[in-house]
């Protein structure tokens, strides 16, 4: 009995070695070195400067628009575990329900108010309005949205993530405009093949 219970307790003890390892690796990679860097780039101070966020000065966009410092973008974060996305609402405008498989997200409202909220894994919907100056964390891959509910005042948030692409999944495209078949969503939606065709039709790109 005590050889048996001693195999057991090294089972235990090897599955949760295992579910820790699983964590870690989550995230992004460790990395070797300082830092990585492209093949056939110069390496100076331009190299770690990022200057897309000029664009948001006297910016008054009529639609709302993400301007992001991610690894794409910005490739001296590549390895690092961190990355930003500016956050453009102009008033009555919102970020449609998403996740970021790789990351959670830490927003920080620097201009106007938003609401925003995520459901966790039990199907429960935490709510918040978000002053200037507030800060409000969505958990890593959870669904969640902001929402600039002033019908006049645009608001400015700064978004922080734990990654260098923390990857974003578009609820609404990635169910509307993927060629999912419409009768798969109409029984998935309870609803019919005319109304997934009409809500696709309103989320298709514009030309």
């Amino acid at each position: 009995m005590a050889s048996k219970f001693s195999s057991l307790q090294i089972f235990l003890l090897l599955v949760a070695s295992f579910a820790i390892v699983q964590m870690v690796k989550a995230g992004d990679p460790n990395i070797l070195s300082d830092f990585l860097v492209p093949a056939n780039t110069i390496i100076d101070g331009n190299f770690f400067t990022y200057t897309g966020m000029r664009a948001l000065v006297n910016s008054t966009p009529i639609a709302f628009t993400v301007t992001k410092a991610s690894m794409a973008e910005f490739p001296a974060l590549n390895g690092q575990s961190v990355s930003y996305a500016a956050l453009q609402f102009p008033a009555g405008t919102t970020n449609p329900p998403h996740t970021h498989p790789r990351s959670a997200e830490l927003l920080f409202v620097v201009h106007g108010s938003l609401q925003v909220g995520f459901v966790d894994t039990t199907n429960k919907l935490y709510t918040q309005t978000l002053q200037l100056g507030d800060m409000f964390i969505f958990p890593k891959g959870l669904v969640h949205f902001q929402y600039n509910a002033d019908p006049q005042k645009p608001a400015l948030a700064i978004s922080a993530f734990g990654s260098a692409s923390a990857g974003t999944v578009s609820l609404p495209a990635t169910l509307f405009l993927t060629n999912i078949d419409d009768n798969i969503l109409a029984k998935s939606f309870k609803t019919d093949a005319q109304t997934i065709q009409a809500l696709k039709a309103g989320l298709a790109p514009k030309s």
